[in-house]
Formats: C-alpha cells, structure tokens, sequence
C-alpha cells in the first residue's frame, strides 16, 4: 500500500529510470525518445563516436584495396569490412530502444541487418576458401585465419541463436526461456565485435597485408578502440542483467 509520503510511486519511477540507465552516463542519455524515430538511434548519445570510428575503419580497408589492381581477392577483405559495419549498425540501432514498440521495430531491423551482414560474411569465406583452394594454400594457418574461423563460427551461432530466440521461441521451450538468454546473446554480441575487430588487427600481420595492402596495425587499433568507445557506454545495464 502506499504511504502519504509517496515513497512506492518514488521507488517505481527509480527502478523506470534505471532500466533507461546506460553503463556510462545518466539514465536517457542513450534512450530512444518515444516521438523520435529509429534513425535517430545511430547518432544518440556517444554513438556519433562509433560511427567515427567504424567509418574510419572501413574507408581505410577499402581505400588499402582500390589503390591496388582488383583481384578475386580482393572482395575478402571488402565483405569482411562491409559484414562488420552492418554488424556495428545494427547494434547501435538497437542499443537505444525502451518501448515494446520501439523494441519490436528496432529487433526487426536489427535481424535484417545481421543477417545482411552474415551473408556477407559468409561470401567473403566463400570467396578466400575458393582462393586457397585454387592456389593450393594453407588453410587457417596464420593467427589470422584461426582468428577469423572462429570468429565467423561465433557470427553465425550468434545468428541463429537470435533469430531463433525472437521469432521461434517456441524452440526453447516456451516465450519465458527464450526471453531468459536475450542478456546472454546480447553479452556474446560485444564479444563477438570485439573479437571482429582483433581478426582485423591480426591480418595487418599477414603477408598480404605487409605486401600489398600496407594497412597499419596502429591505425586498426585506434580506429577499433574509437568504435568501441562509442558503443559500450551505451549498454543498457539491465538488458545485461546488471
């Protein structure tokens, strides 16, 4: 029962407050506004920062590869760069929603970007296996392309997990235990970035790179650590079960 102080009402606003509470900052810094659409989601809040960044990163790959004769090859790194700013969309996309409409909007654009960015992923392994395989290469030698295996292998369980999880929960059992992993493929999904971004890193190392491409390791670093710095504030501490 309420008091005549009004402290239950008090409470409730706080816990409402803190469901809108990013991991850095104060509550509504990185909330989509009930009357804003959801294209303002890419530039609320620090997400102008990853923006800077994950643009940086990719004109860099891009510019390293048209500067030079186009090959087969060449589409790898393309794609790859192309998958992980989709991915990178689509996470800043999402981070910013509050409201089950809001929520069910932005899960759907969401999911259409990922799965853009899967296959995208997914032709650019297509496109280097077939390189390998018709230059007679060693596969998933380098710390690279171990790196980069796994990493595609996360991308896609991530995928499934989440597609199956919104629009087939029935799969787990029932809508309550499907709701009950969102923290968990939410967590694995900055992982999995992260991860993204460390692969990027590592092929500066391979002979191609140092040959050909000459895109420098600092460079990557600085323009991961940027992204990075403008999408992990804006966690939602409860979407984590914080």
């Amino acid at each position: 029962m309420a008091s005549a102080t009004g402290m239950p009402e008090a409470r409730n606003s706080n816990q409402g407050r803190s469901e809108e509470e990013p991991l850095l900052g104060e509550a509504g810094d990185a909330s989509q506004k009930e009357d804003q659409g959801l294209q303002f989601n890419f530039v609320i809040g620090t997400a102008v920062i990853a923006q800077v960044g994950i643009w940086i990163l990719t004109a860099m790959i891009w510019a390293s590869v048209f500067v030079q004769p186009l090959m087969l090859f060449s589409a790898h790194p393309l794609l790859n760069s192309a998958g992980i700013l989709l991915t990178t969309q689509a996470i800043l996309l999402l981070q910013p929603t509050h409201t089950p409409k809001q929520k069910k909007q932005g899960t759907n654009i969401h999911a259409t970007l990922n799965m853009t960015s899967i296959l995208t992923l997914l032709a650019a392994l297509i496109v280097i296996e077939y390189n390998k395989i018709s230059h007679g290469g060693t596969h998933f030698e380098s710390p690279h392309a171990i790196l980069g295996l796994i990493t595609y292998i996360l991308f896609f369980l991530q995928a499934i997990v989440g597609i199956a999880q919104y629009y087939t929960p029935s799969v787990f059992g029932s809508v309550d235990n499907a709701k009950s992993i969102y923290k968990y493929h939410r967590m694995s999904g900055y992982v999995i970035l992260i991860m993204s971004f460390a692969t990027i890193a590592a092929a500066t190392q391979t002979g191609f790179n140092k040959n050909v491409l000459h895109i420098a390791l600092w460079a990557v670093v600085v323009a991961s650590i940027i992204t990075l710095v403008g999408v992990l504030p804006r966690i939602k501490k409860q979407k984590l079960g914080l």
